[in-house]
């Protein structure tokens, strides 16, 4: 632990001298509400310019993540371990996002990406896992594919404009300030649900899953994640609330999605209160709530199949075709402190009774951490943050993995609780007209909620090219 802060502390110096820098916008962010201390200025530098205005937006990213581990204590290990011997792995991410005003209400949204690399340990054995941009499935192809296919309408319910950042989420230069907002077709859930402008974009800030999103959103999502569904908006200057209706994948985290809502559904509700718990400070309180109706099995059942002795190991996919629900909360909040530094927060939990189906292996977790503008040490476009996120799952989930039974993510073959806790600290330093460089270090605590293994240090080196 000490070394991550003293790492948190280094960060802030050694980098300062890198050459004049600028900003990049989050594409999972909605620019006009985010109050992100990195992106506070107005100024958007790229490897080529974007226009304020117009019809057309094409733009594009790459994004290259390389992570190490030393070798680490384990009392014993499972074919879902996180591997205690050394290990190197790198991912990329390259997107194309493009849009086309059809009119200024509508507008389409079409991005294409191409996903490689690995993740350590195949991204398995950790519930917080270390790189976000990782595909969990890496026997799927490297080939481009479709990410994103949207159709995009805004409703005026007033008179009165609001500036609005282009985006590849949103082409439009102004929006009306009271407005519902219709969304249809392929995008990411994590797009507009749960969204936080300081830990959302795993290509400039925080790459943990858990840090970035809330562990215990199991949203809607294929291996890739992403889904096909239905969102609708509302949004004043005031308060926003949103809702959509979306696709589940046929198997856990698998790459296919289930097209029949009677066998499979995702509702999702969020309320936005766009104030923060500071008077004459900015800052944004997100409520979310959700619920998931798939094929999932039930740990309960499988514990009891186990102790029958009806099978060798538990298995929760060891079931009858059925129709199960698992639904979840969470709170998500950003607060200004000054201009420069930014707080923010999440807490989720599921009922933990239901297979964990789309995201990850959390049941419940809670998270704080703060985002620090380069401003403070000269540095404009630069921005640092830290945060630390503790993760749990339900008494029968654990008790389904202290028996041997595996989940899409965790499974070392037996199980001495306990809560998964990460320490993380970023900083991303601009080079030169778009292209960000810099280090991450995370510090994980009980590893797969294994108190016999870990704890586990991980090293990053991040290089992102905003196009």
């Amino acid at each position: 632990m000490p070394l991550l802060l003293a790492w948190a502390v280094l960060l802030l110096g050694p980098l300062a001298i890198i050459a004049p820098s600028a900003s990049a916008q989050d594409p999972g962010s909605t620019a006009s509400e985010s109050v992100d201390p990195g992106a506070a200025d107005e100024t958007v530098q790229t490897m080529f310019p974007h226009f304020k205005e117009g019809r057309f937006w094409i733009s594009g990213q790459a994004n290259f993540i390389f992570q190490t581990n030393p070798p680490f204590y384990a009392l014993y290990s499972g074919p879902h371990s996180f591997q205690p011997y050394y290990e190197k792995a790198t991912s990329r991410v390259l997107t194309l996002y493009t849009g086309f005003e059809l009119t200024k209400s509508i507008e389409l949204l079409v991005d294409v990406e191409e996903a490689g690399g690995e993740g350590l340990s195949q991204a398995l054995g950790l519930a917080g896992f270390t790189n976000l941009d990782v595909v969990r499935n890496p026997s799927l192809s490297q080939a481009p594919y479709l990410a994103r296919a949207m159709y995009h309408q805004v409703f005026a319910l007033s008179h009165q404009k609001v500036e609005n950042a282009r985006g590849p989420l949103s082409t439009f230069s102004e929006l009306p300030a009271r407005r519902i907002e219709l969304r249809f077709g392929k995008f990411g859930m994590a797009d507009f649900f749960d969204v936080n402008s300081v830990g959302s974009d795993s290509h400039l800030q925080f790459m943990n899953w858990t840090v970035d999103q809330n562990g215990g959103y199991d949203y809607a999502a294929d291996t890739r994640g992403y889904t096909v569904g239905l969102i609708v908006e509302y949004q004043s200057p005031k308060l926003g609330f949103r809702f959509g209706e979306a696709l589940l994948p046929t198997v856990a985290n698998g790459p296919d999605l289930v097209w029949n809502l009677r066998r499979s559904n995702a509702s999702n509700f969020e309320f936005e209160l766009h104030r923060g718990f500071l008077k004459k400070k900015d800052g944004i309180i997100r409520l979310l709530a959700y619920i998931n109706n798939a094929n999932m099995g039930i740990y309960q059942v499988a514990n009891e199949q186990y102790l029958e002795g009806k099978v060798a190991t538990p298995d929760i996919t060891n079931h009858p075709q059925q129709v199960t629900a698992k639904y979840g909360f969470g709170v998500n909040f950003e607060q200004v402190l000054t201009p420069n530094i930014v707080v923010y927060g999440r807490f989720g939990w599921n009922n933990g009774k239901t297979e964990s189906w789309a995201y990850t292996e959390v049941d419940q977790t809670f998270q704080a951490g703060a985002g620090f503008a380069g401003r403070m040490w000269k540095r404009k476009y630069d921005r640092a943050g830290i945060a630390f996120v503790s993760n749990g799952i339900s008494s029968e989930h654990a008790r389904y993995l202290s028996y041997g039974g595996l989940g899409f993510i965790l499974g070392d073959g037996g199980l001495t609780y306990g809560r998964e806790n990460i320490l993380e600290t970023y900083y991303t330093a601009h080079f030169w007209r778009g292209i960000y460089l810099g280090p991450d270090l995370q510090y994980i605590v009980h590893p797969g909620y294994n108190q016999v293994r870990g704890p586990v240090t991980v090293p990053s080196f991040r290089l992102h090219v905003e196009f």
